[in-house]
């Protein structure tokens, strides 16, 4: 044992002992009670706003049909983003719960640093304060509303919250969770800087988290157009809804993540040369062109439109099922020894597979409500578009537990084999 420790020192650490007994013999992290804590904590208070901005909400008729259009214009898109963004945190911290009791080990997939890698429940306890902080918020503001004040001050408050997480996102004090929080801003960079960067697994994964984000990004371009219209008076608030700039911007939003997807499937063909790269590639243009025909459709309803959103649409769709349950999940194999799976089932229980591919199937299929257009009120109508893009969330969620069992059991990123102890070489060279 000696002579491996002095070996490792003097060839991995620069016979640098304490750097090298920091691999070699590693101190075990002890879970923390507060965190937990804090989690009941931020859980309770939110039920508890919540139940106070429903009452206040009634009570003050935000959600009648005779209201004023202008909180559902301005508060709703905020106050989506931050519901999503915490959805999404949420079933991340889920991901996290079930692939450490599964055993997949997700932090040498991702290549996260095993000391600062966010744990389930630090993910539970992000989404749980975003949601307090957000529906604090929601409750300030109907106070207010309920107060008389000047509607130009207290539709700032969104605007306002929105630009102090963004600061707290590249706030460079090491508080809540800074390797994270820079982990999160340098693969983000890698995602739109593509293809100048050499695609790893964690920048693809996050890649396709975007793709199921796109009602968040555009719910940000309508906030935005709306905080500078009322509160710093740049344009009218009509152009909001019908101005060319804002059309343009919301097709640019809506084709931006399928378009950086493709250039990484791209740049992956060019570094590996694997055609079924440039096949994936395709599934994502079919997605920017079923996306850009159901955008188009909204603003002109006319049969010619009707039957290319039909058309486009279940091709995408066709395209991304095959590629979920054959490529990411490694699914409907007819010769495996579990029917129409594989061979490797990290779940003892067949049946939740089964299930799995029928409700991944059914939120697939959710884009048909958007060529249906049902006959309800403005607040229904936001409500219904907050629940389809929440099913997307989940299903995203759902869909990245099989992603990451099926790259930890077959290796089929082609990266690095996980059923191998990591060195520590990558960290060593790295500090």
């Amino acid at each position: 044992m000696d002579e491996v420790e002095s070996i490792f020192t003097k060839h991995f650490a620069n016979n640098d002992r304490k750097k090298a007994m920091k691999f070699l013999r590693p101190q075990q992290h002890k879970d923390s009670h507060m965190v937990t804590f804090l989690v009941g904590l931020s859980t309770g208070c939110f039920v508890s706003l919540f139940c106070v901005y429903a009452m206040l909400a009634h009570l003050c008729g935000i959600f009648s049909p005779s209201n004023e259009p202008a909180y559902m214009e301005i508060v709703y898109p905020v106050f989506s983003v931050f519901a999503l963004l915490s959805l999404h945190l949420f079933m991340y911290g889920c991901n996290l719960f079930m692939w450490k009791n599964t055993r997949i080990n997700y932090n040498f997939i991702f290549e996260f640093s095993p000391s600062t890698a966010l744990k389930h429940r630090d993910a539970f306890l992000m989404s749980t304060t975003l949601m307090t902080t957000m529906i604090g918020a929601m409750v300030i503001h109907l106070l207010l509303r309920a107060a008389d004040f000047s509607a130009t001050q207290i539709d700032a408050i969104p605007g306002i919250l929105l630009l102090f997480f963004i600061a707290l996102l590249i706030c460079p004090f090491d508080i809540f969770y800074r390797p994270t929080r820079y982990c999160f801003i340098r693969v983000i960079r890698n995602i739109v800087c593509s293809p100048f960067y050499k695609v790893l697994l964690v920048d693809f994964f996050m890649a396709d988290q975007l793709t199921s984000q796109i009602p968040l990004l555009r719910h940000l371009e309508t906030a935005g157009c709306h905080i500078f219209a009322r509160v710093f008076k740049t344009h009218h608030l009509e152009t909001c809804h019908s101005g060319r700039l804002y059309m343009e911007i919301t097709y640019i939003i809506s084709f931006l993540p399928y378009y950086w997807r493709a250039l990484q499937c791209a740049r992956r063909w060019f570094d590996d040369g694997d055609v079924n790269h440039l096949a994936n590639m395709g599934k994502y243009v079919s997605a920017m062109v079923a996306a850009g025909a159901r955008l188009t459709y909204s603003r002109q309803h006319d049969h010619l439109w009707f039957v290319i959103v039909l058309i486009t649409s279940v091709v995408a769709t066709m395209y991304q099922l095959y590629w979920d349950f054959i490529k990411d999940w490694g699914f409907l194999n007819p010769n495996s020894i579990n029917p129409w799976l594989r061979d490797d089932l990290i779940l003892k229980n067949k049946s939740i597979y089964y299930m799995s591919i029928a409700l991944n199937i059914a939120l697939r299929v959710t884009w048909v409500e958007t060529i249906m257009y049902f006959k309800v009120g403005r607040v229904q109508s936001r409500l219904l578009e907050f629940l389809l893009a929440a099913l997307e969330v989940i299903r995203r969620g759902h869909w990245n537990f099989y992603r990451l069992e099926n790259e930890h059991l077959n290796n089929v990123g082609h990266y690095r084999a996980v059923k191998t102890v990591p060195l520590p070489f990558r960290e060593i060279d790295s500090d």
